[in-house]
């Protein structure tokens, strides 16, 4: 019989016994949770194959070494309480259990909730501790999309995920001066909009320029009147990029390059074409969350492959490339892999989603792509069940 149980962050568990139960399972999962727009394929594809994988062992009387569990994850995204990968973070000892348990609701606006108490209110607040050291893993395997337009542009079946790029995210706060937009003169203006948008602008150009990412998905201003140049405005930089030191380089340029342009100062061509000002605005940063670079267990690595060898057919690795059905990738977005990554060997799955969209209700995978991924993923599982087998754990 198989155990089921829900931790202090409402992680849900379902483990399937094997020869020897002594030892912690192997587990296969992701996340349900998605975004305000919705995608019902992000995390929650992942779930779904890994129940599936259940299932077919039991359904072909399949006796593994070691238990094999499923788990979902709570509140991968961040979306409603925002602090993304929050409960598997809990899990590795990372987040304080208080901090995860305070995090407040932002959907809808002025919420009071916490995640706390939306937890008991839906009767999802478990007995068991939120811990890696009360729910041990022996591996994670993880399929989810890949978020991203590669697989499907070069027609390949399956990506092989080999870590998770580094990321830190940033609240910029830009002060300038709220002044009457017919009576005040450019050369007079301390416009707060107008220097943030050069400031997103930079960070674009300095990203680029390390082959990185750097996006703002938040912008708010003050007073919102349309006869009142802002003189208050708050925006989101994410920067992204595989290394820690490239991260960590664009944020040092972004910062010297938004101190200029507070200071009306030039840089990168931006103000090229625009009113020099007698006034100035002041700039400043928050740091919201910093993700270092995570890289993949080799055994995960080397048990996914081989499972899409056996689905796919045989593939020589050159470069990225894995024959024609394959690619080893570095995932641009952060998942619960990481977090487990610190505790148990890990590794992902991707499966082409059409023209790369996600966190969108057009997100979608064919169900031969899915099918592809929950058979490597049962591929994997079972190749590393094997191997703890003949390693005696």
């Amino acid at each position: 019989m198989g155990q089921v149980h829900t931790d202090a962050m409402g992680n849900q568990f379902a483990i399937r016994p094997g020869l020897s139960n002594d030892a912690p399972p192997t587990y296969a999962g992701s996340h349900l949770d998605t975004q305000p727009t919705g995608g019902r394929y992000d995390g929650i594809l992942g779930v779904t194959a890994a129940v599936e994988v259940l299932k077919v062992l039991n359904d072909n009387w399949v006796e593994t070494n070691y238990p094999i569990g499923v788990v979902n994850w709570t509140n991968e995204e961040g979306a409603r309480f925002p602090m993304s990968m929050v409960s598997s973070g809990v899990w590795a000892g990372s987040i304080p259990l208080e901090k995860a348990h305070g995090t407040k609701s932002v959907i809808p606006a002025n919420d009071t909730a916490t995640m706390k108490s939306e937890l008991e209110r839906i009767g999802y607040l478990g007995s068991v501790p939120a811990s890696h050291e009360a729910t041990p893993m022996a591996a994670h395997f993880e399929l989810h999309i890949e978020q991203g337009p590669i697989l499907e542009a070069e027609q390949r079946r399956i990506g092989v995920v080999e870590g998770v790029q580094s990321y830190k995210w940033f609240t910029c706060t830009v002060k300038g001066r709220d002044s009457h937009t017919g009576a005040t003169s450019f050369q007079h203006r301390a416009d707060a909009l107008l220097t943030a948008s050069k400031m997103i602008l930079a960070s674009h150009k300095i990203a680029a320029k390390h082959n990185a990412l750097a996006s703002t998905g938040i912008l708010g201003l003050k007073p919102g009147s349309t006869n009142t140049v802002p003189g208050f405005v708050q925006f989101s930089l994410d920067i992204r990029a595989p290394q820690d030191e490239t991260v960590q380089a664009v944020e040092e340029e972004c910062k010297s390059a938004f101190s200029a342009l507070a200071a009306d100062e030039d840089v990168l061509n931006i103000n090229a074409g625009c009113v020099p000002s007698s006034r100035q605005c002041s700039v400043e940063w928050k740091t919201d969350f910093v993700s270092p670079a995570t890289h993949f267990h080799r055994d995960c690595i080397n048990c996914v492959t081989e499972a899409g060898r056996d689905l796919c057919g045989s593939g020589e690795v050159q470069g990225k490339d894995i024959g024609a059905w394959g690619k080893l990738m570095t995932s641009g977005a952060g998942h619960d892999s990481v977090y487990t990554s610190k505790w148990c060997p890990t590794s992902m799955i991707f499966v082409p989603c059409r023209e790369g969209v996600s966190h969108n209700p057009r997100e979608y995978s064919s169900p031969d792509a899915c099918a592809d991924g929950a058979n490597v993923l049962l591929g994997a599982v079972l190749r590393f069940d094997k191997l703890r087998g003949e390693r005696g754990q």
